[in-house]
């Protein structure tokens, strides 16, 4: 069953009903309409705005899951990257005769074995080695810890690692501590 208040009315209808109607009160009921529709458009532009807020919310909690999971081994790979340090410092000290002996190279190449696996575990979580040596100084990725009078390469070239540097997938994890190139005195 329809409702006849309900149902759009034409002009001609609208105005043969308004006749007699005193002007001052349809005056009334002009600006009454008037400010309702201002309403209604307030309340319009609010619901886009909300509507538009929900949507940059719910995408912001989106990246920032994404984030989480990409980056949630940050802290953990922090703590281990020493131990891939004295590993390192441990195969390079092997001496040349050492490594020959007979008595030490299961020892030795299980430390070697020790060290590929940790590189391999860095890989599948997007740890990466940042390249240094011979590069310009790039503040974002190197820690310049000294400089070094050089005439064979340009002033502000990487001539030397102190302590490697790591990045987790597009982040410094760990700047690459450096020696970098100066002018002759």
């Amino acid at each position: 069953m329809t409702d006849d208040k309900t149902q759009p009315q034409d002009d001609a209808a609208v105005a043969e009903e308004l006749k007699g109607v005193p002007e001052d009160m349809l005056d009334k009921d002009t600006d009454t309409l008037a400010l309702l529709r201002d309403q209604l458009d307030a309340a319009r532009q609010e619901a886009l705005y909300a509507r538009a807020e929900t949507q940059n919310v719910r995408r912001r909690l989106e990246k920032d899951i994404a984030d989480t999971r990409a980056y949630a081994a940050t802290g953990f790979a922090r703590d281990i990257l020493s131990v891939a340090d004295n590993l390192a410092r441990a195969i390079e000290s092997i001496p040349g005769e050492l490594r020959e002996d007979d008595k030490l190279k299961g020892l030795i190449s299980g430390i070697e074995a020790t060290s590929r696996e940790i590189d391999k575990i860095f890989g599948q979580h997007g740890i990466v080695r940042i390249a240094a040596r011979g590069l310009p100084l790039d503040p974002n990725q190197h820690q310049a810890m000294l400089e070094v009078p050089s005439a064979e390469v340009e002033p502000g070239t990487v001539v030397q690692e102190l302590q490697t540097g790591y990045m987790i997938k597009d982040r410094l994890l760990r700047p690459a501590m450096v020696a970098v190139a100066k002018k002759p005195d």
